[in-house]
């Protein structure tokens, strides 16, 4: 046997099998979302599917006179105002108040023209729920672009169902629906690393009320905290318009406002009530449900929940438990900035390589749409949905619509909560106790529960000197007439 013929045992491996390697470690590959296009259409279904549910809503409501406050009536004067091109007075603040001179609001302007063509509340309910419906498109779509379209779905309706937004919808109407879309189209930006686009859509903030200048400022904060690596020059330009919307809004409260307003700022006192401390259960209570069912607390490790620090901040400050409940309007802005702040936050750790985190972030879409979802059916105003009421109009509402009709057109009327909404779109009205010496040629009120006692002798005694005589009653509404 030659030497040739020596076959080594190393030689001998079979063919088949792959030469023996080092052992490397195995490292996580991360998870990645099928890219979604610009004309993916789930965005805009989700939000025509929300526009119905917040106009069920908010037009039942008003159809039964389901009212706990005048906000509704007291836009719709500032509103009515700037469509005859008139000062924004609401009389329902006081004689002659500018609402400048309340909160300083001027996007409101923006709906205008669309109530000169369908004067009346109705028309303020149908913009708000399509300003809240139109908000629902970006986080939809970022989330879609981010995390693949069926957790872009899952976040989109989670998001339009938050209680956050939906206590705010069925509460009159409000300022801050304009807010939502804005902050919507702008943390969407800045998601897609478009910072221009991000601070124009900030930018208007400051004309929807007086403390969101300071959301600005968080807001171009968190663009200049992201671009600053890769474009230095934006970063600058961001911090620029950070302290642009500080200044501004410190100029409004102490200027803007007070020039409207000659006793000044009328919310300054809601700072005191025991400072920052008071309340303290319902505050904490408060604020796990914004980044609980949420959020499940993965949007504390997003950047992007900077800009919610303000609002969360001035509530804080105060001791008013109006302002930390999970009732009103207060935590609809909240909405749109924890949910993206999710996106980024699940965006960053589906490409950990610590496998529970990475299983825990991709499963918080369907997680936050069923808490959604359940909230919804059993204990947020959607439940009512379910009932046959909320499509229905009680007789005791014709009965006091037809009541009301008896007032004339122009007329100026003093009024309390339920009636009012029925009359600010054709008359002067003023807060009932709030005429301030202006003589109203009508009174109604809600008398159900007896609170003004006698309804004749309760006008003369608002009214000294003169004489009121009752014209009706329907389902505890009294109507008086002068003279």
């Amino acid at each position: 046997m030659t030497s040739d013929a020596i076959v080594r045992p190393e030689a001998a491996a079979d063919p088949a099998r792959p030469d023996p390697v080092r052992a490397k470690p195995v490292r996580a590959k991360p998870v990645r979302a099928k890219p979604v296009g610009s004309r993916w259409a789930g965005p805009y279904a989700v939000a025509g599917g929300l526009f119905l549910v917040y106009l069920a809503l908010s037009v039942g409501r008003f159809r039964r006179m389901d009212w706990a406050s005048w906000d509704l009536g007291i836009f719709e004067q500032a509103i009515r105002a700037y469509a005859h091109l008139q000062e924004p007075v609401a009389d329902l603040k006081g004689p002659g108040a500018n609402i400048l001179g309340d909160h300083f609001s001027p996007i409101i302007a923006l709906a205008a023209p669309v109530y000169r063509l369908f004067p009346g509340p109705l028309t303020l309910l149908v913009v708000q729920a399509a300003l809240f419906a139109l908000s629902a498109v970006p986080v939809t779509r970022a989330a879609g672009r981010l995390l693949g379209r069926a957790r872009g779905i899952a976040i989109g309706i989670a998001y339009g169902l938050s209680w956050g937004v939906q206590r705010a919808v069925e509460f009159d109407f409000h300022e801050i629906a304009f807010a939502m879309p804005l902050l919507a189209f702008s943390l969407e930006a800045v998601l897609t690393r478009r910072w221009r686009a991000a601070l124009l859509w900030a930018l208007a903030l400051v004309l929807v009320k007086e403390d969101l200048g300071f959301t600005l400022a968080a807001l171009a904060v968190v663009v200049a905290w992201r671009a600053w690596t890769t474009d230095r020059r934006t970063a600058w330009t961001a911090l620029g318009v950070a302290a642009f919307g500080a200044v501004f809004a410190v100029l409004v409260f102490t200027v803007f406002i007070p020039a409207f307003a000659t006793e000044g700022y009328g919310y300054w006192h809601k700072i005191d009530g025991g400072g920052p401390f008071a309340g303290t259960g319902t505050k904490l209570a408060t604020l796990a449900w914004v980044l609980i069912p949420t959020t499940g607390l993965l949007a504390l490790r997003s950047p992007l929940l900077l800009v919610a620090a303000p609002t969360l901040g001035w509530r804080f400050l105060s001791g008013d438990d109006h302002y930390w409940s999970t009732d009103w309007h207060y935590s609809a802005v909240l909405m749109p900035v924890v949910s993206l702040a999710l996106v980024d936050a699940i965006d960053t750790f589906r490409r950990s390589e610590r496998p529970r985190l990475r299983a825990y972030s991709l499963q918080l879409p369907t997680a936050v749409l069923a808490a959604g979802l359940a909230l919804a059916a059993t204990a947020m105003p959607t439940a009512k949905l379910a009932e046959a009421r909320t499509y229905e109009k009680p007789d005791r509402v014709t009965a006091i619509e037809r009541l009301l009709d008896r007032i004339p057109d122009g007329a100026t009327v003093e009024a309390d909560t339920t009636p009012l909404t029925r009359l600010t779109s054709r008359c002067r009205v003023l807060w009932i106790g709030g005429s301030k010496g202006v003589v109203p040629d009508w009174i109604t009120i809600d008398n159900s529960s007896r609170w003004a006692g006698d309804p004749v002798v309760y006008a003369g005694q608002l009214h000294p000197g003169e004489r009121y005589t009752l014209v009706g009653e329907a389902a505890g509404i009294v109507l008086l007439q002068r003279g």
